[in-house]
């Protein structure tokens, strides 16, 4: 068992408060629609939702930024956005949050990401995307790393926050692995499909068990399968470590010194498993910056992935409620 202290969790999370972390990756913007549903359509087979409210929240990359913000990060939210109706919510979204829009890249060619999720008695009815998914140019590949190389110095950690939305390619993996590891920073990954072997040396890659089925052309049922592949994949990448995470089945962790740990899932009631990856990512990369070992930090991720699964909706978990969480579970080392 991983018997973080009480003591010991007070210390990680009042070190949580102003790290400052840089997160790459495609920004959106998500939109919700909540109503009830008490008739079908006559006009199809298909149910009538009666709105009743309306919200709009920081999607995708920027959803990993709102939840180091609520942890007590400081967030570099790090992408690129349309010069549309959707750039300029999302910009709009950022100050009222109070955070920084230094590292926005404006693509007027481009379209700004927008998720709209129609939900109905807390049941998603439909979500509908907006988006166009082409690779982003070279021009605002350079944009992105000339934010990067001028932040760097006061940045204690990088997040590549991947969603095959075109922002994340191939080019820009390998830059920004070499520019933050050679200044001696962490670099977590939170991969999808494309270029998912191209994070090399990374301190800890995040892959799911879809993500990494798809990459490695097997099933992962057993626990066998699950561990050949978690070892495969740190081989192929040769990272640090690798937190494989399995929904229901917890987490498996793999260290580049030979341990493997494996950890049962802390989800009290999963009302909604939206946005519970940008929660693990961010609270494992606080707590390693924090001063946590990666068993440590893991299992702290793990219980913050399960608080925001109890949640319909897309929202990021707050230190206070963390930390209620991490003093009724024990993690399994």
């Amino acid at each position: 068992m991983v018997d973080i202290s009480s003591d010991r969790l007070g210390r990680l999370l009042n070190g949580f408060q102003g790290k400052r972390i840089a997160v790459i990756g495609d920004l959106m913007v998500d939109r919700y629609y909540w109503g009830a549903v008490s008739r079908i359509s006559p006009e199809a087979p298909v149910p009538v939702v009666e709105v009743e409210s309306q919200s709009t929240r920081l999607g995708g990359a920027a959803n990993v930024a709102n939840n180091i913000a609520t942890l007590g990060g400081t967030p570099l939210m790090i992408g690129v956005v349309g010069d549309d109706d959707g750039g300029a919510v999302l910009k709009g979204l950022l100050e009222e949050s109070g955070f920084s829009a230094l590292g926005l890249i404006v693509d007027p060619g481009r379209p700004t990401t927008i998720k709209t999720r129609v939900i109905a008695h807390h049941q998603h009815v439909v979500r509908i995307d907006q988006e166009v998914k082409d690779d982003i140019s070279p021009a605002a590949q350079e944009k992105i790393l000339g934010v990067l190389k001028r932040e760097l110095p006061s940045l204690d950690a990088v997040i590549l926050q991947d969603y095959n939305k075109g922002v994340i390619v191939k080019e820009l993996i390998g830059e920004v692995t070499r520019t933050v590891r050679a200044k001696g920073k962490i670099i977590t990954v939170d991969p999808k499909f494309h270029n998912f072997f191209e994070y090399k040396n990374v301190t800890v890659f995040k892959p799911n068990r879809k993500e990494s089925e798809e990459a490695l052309g097997r099933k992962l049922t057993t626990r066998d399968s699950v561990e050949q592949a978690g070892w495969d994949m740190l081989r192929k990448l040769d990272a640090e470590n690798l937190l494989l995470t399995l929904g229901e089945q917890g987490m498996s962790l793999f260290e580049k010194s030979g341990t493997v740990t494996h950890v049962s899932t802390r989800a009290k009631k999963v009302a909604d498993v939206s946005g519970a990856g940008d929660t693990v990512i961010s609270a494992l990369t606080m707590s390693l910056v924090a001063g946590a070992d990666i068993k440590e930090a893991s299992a702290i991720a793990n219980v913050a992935g399960g608080v925001v699964c109890g949640e319909v909706g897309i929202v990021p978990i707050g230190k206070q409620a963390l930390m209620e969480a991490l003093t009724d579970n024990h993690v399994p080392r």
